[in-house]
């Protein structure tokens, strides 16, 4: 997928302010409106002016696509990091909440689709029921935040930055950073979400400050992955301990333990430790998966033994192919 410099598209520098971007948007749409205009590629020029418009005139995507482009390099094939948007805090339903679709109702590049085709900011303020007139409550926002498996599992207290757009007195767009204490409930999976009252956007006229809504993914881990509230690891085996069995240590997250491998295990086996994975009503389970991993034959005494086997074992691996 191709990267979209959508500062060249409006021939604008990065610093520009939001002034500059909207100047420059309007005079660029009034040359290629394809009622009027007389350039070839007109269509196509009034949809990317469009489309980078689109995110440039609003801080929180601007500011969310300016961390983003000053990773990037010209040349390379493009693809969004995992999770680029993690810490940004944005009003409304940030970049999941709906459909985006040009004037004509012709859908974005797959460039801005990836980045925030599920976008859409909610509307303002709410009324809370239960009485004739209460003051509208402040808009809600919402960021996501990455943890740590160890968190959900146990419970923690973290303190958390997140990255708030703002726009300064001569209309550049920056941000500034916020750091919350944040509670992660025990069992907390990803895609849920903790919910600090009260810290989104003020009530008007005296109303209930709106809330904060932090999305739950958690980080890459070097030893389990997870699936569902399941945890999965990958153990390694010596060949003659998946084909004899063995009691082998099995680090858990928490703790190790002792487990036994049945004689004769094939790669890919899964044993089960029952309800030691997320906790819940329901506990997920974790499960061990077996590699085995043969030693290299690069030395004179290994390379007997494997020839000591290739004799006596007689082993086919491909018998069942016919061959």
């Amino acid at each position: 997928m191709e990267f979209r410099d959508y500062y060249e598209t409006l021939g604008v520098a990065r610093d520009a302010t939001q002034d500059d971007i909207k100047r420059a948007y309007r005079k660029l749409a009034r040359k290629y409106h394809p009622d009027v205009s007389k350039e070839k590629d007109a269509d196509e020029q009034f949809k990317a002016l469009g489309e980078a418009y689109e995110v440039l005139k609003d801080p929180e995507k601007r500011a969310a696509y300016d961390q983003l482009g000053a990773n990037w390099q010209g040349g390379q094939e493009f693809n969004a990091p995992p999770d680029w948007d993690a810490g940004f805090e944005f009003s409304g339903g940030g970049f999941t909440q709906g459909g985006f679709t040009q004037g004509d109702g012709q859908a974005f590049s797959d460039f801005f689709e990836t980045l925030f085709g599920q976008s859409g900011h909610a509307s303002g303020g709410r009324y809370r029921a239960g009485a004739q007139y209460q003051r509208p409550q402040g808009g809600d926002h919402h960021a996501k935040i990455m943890v740590e498996l160890e968190d959900s599992l146990n419970g923690a207290t973290r303190a958390i930055t997140l990255h708030v757009p703002q726009v300064d007195a001569k209309g550049h767009v920056g941000t500034r950073e916020r750091v919350l204490n944040v509670k992660i409930p025990k069992g907390i999976a990803p895609g849920q979400s903790i919910r600090l009252a009260g810290q989104g956007d003020p009530g008007l006229g005296g109303g209930p400050a709106g809330d904060l809504y932090l999305e739950v993914e958690f980080k890459p881990h070097p030893t389990y992955r997870l699936e569902g509230s399941d945890i999965y690891l990958e153990l390694p085996l010596a060949p003659w301990e998946a084909a004899l069995g063995a009691s082998v240590k099995v680090p858990t997250p928490s703790g190790v333990v002792d487990m036994k491998i049945p004689a004769g295990s094939a790669e890919g086996k899964k044993l089960r430790l029952k309800n030691r994975g997320l906790p819940a009503k329901q506990a997920g389970d974790l499960y061990v998966v077996l590699k085995i991993v043969w030693p290299r034959a690069d030395n004179p005494a290994a390379e007997k033994l494997y020839r000591e086997m290739e004799r006596e074992l007689a082993f086919n691996p491909r018998a069942k192919l016919g061959v």
